[in-house]
């Protein structure tokens, strides 16, 4: 299976925006669960049906980037003219205010969108994908915090905060940054099954919610007193 090449705009983003999705992906690499052989049982079989993801963190130069939290900055991988073809692109979201996308990032969306190959926003990554048309006639969501400052702005929008993500055409939006990491993990169940999910979920100790925010999506799990608990179920070798 060729490694899913899987692109995100390097700007003034939320850090967890970024971070979220990318780890539980980068967990749910089949390099991932061969590293977690080392601690506990993994099977072949579940490894195979790992997917494998290659990173490209898209700057408009090679320049370092300071992001939007946490005084933290990172160099690009890439560039938006040297940029391998995506399979996926994550747009992230910064805090709105003075933030303008810059007009080669914007062309890069516009491009991406076009080519029918999935787009995931995270948080007010969705209002930077409306400041370049694409989402203009569509269904959409963003933080519940800025959604009325949003829809004033970009009302050719069909602006909706009914689920924590609105799945549109190629265009996957995610209300928050918590919200847009359950959206991933449900797109990582429904093309890698369940049990990959679930290993993946463990090594972060995260258990993702559906669209409605319910915690139903992993296998539920109850003490003697019918009292919940967490779902999972972590394994280890025996000791010798």
């Amino acid at each position: 299976m060729a490694s899913i090449q899987f692109g995100i705009l390097a700007y003034a983003y939320q850090v967890i925006d970024a971070i979220g999705p990318l780890d539980l992906l980068s967990s749910a690499n089949k390099t991932s669960f061969r590293i977690n052989r080392e601690y506990g049982p993994v099977s072949d079989d579940l490894i195979s049906e790992a997917p494998q993801f290659t990173f490209h963190h898209i700057g408009v130069t090679r320049d370092p980037v300071e992001l939007g939290t946490s005084q933290m900055t990172i160099v690009p991988t890439t560039t938006v003219e040297e940029c391998p073809e995506l399979d996926i692109l994550l747009v992230a979201g910064p805090y709105l205010g003075n933030f303008v996308l810059h007009p080669k990032h914007a062309d890069f969306i516009r491009r991406h969108v076009t080519t029918g190959k999935l787009l995931f926003t995270t948080c007010t990554g969705a209002s930077i994908v409306a400041a370049t048309g694409v989402l203009d006639g569509k269904t959409a969501t963003v933080n519940n915090i800025e959604f009325e400052w949003v829809r004033n702005r970009w009302p050719k929008v069909n602006w909706t905060r009914e689920k924590k993500w609105i799945i549109d055409g190629n265009i996957w939006t995610g209300s928050g940054a918590i919200a847009a990491t359950d959206m991933v993990a449900h797109w990582l169940k429904e093309n890698y099954g369940l049990p990959v999910l679930v290993q993946a979920a463990s090594t972060l100790d995260y258990e993702p919610r559906n669209q409605d925010g319910a915690f139903d999506v992993l296998p539920q799990r109850f003490d003697s007193n019918g009292e919940r608990i967490s779902p999972h179920v972590f394994k280890y070798y025996k000791a010798q």
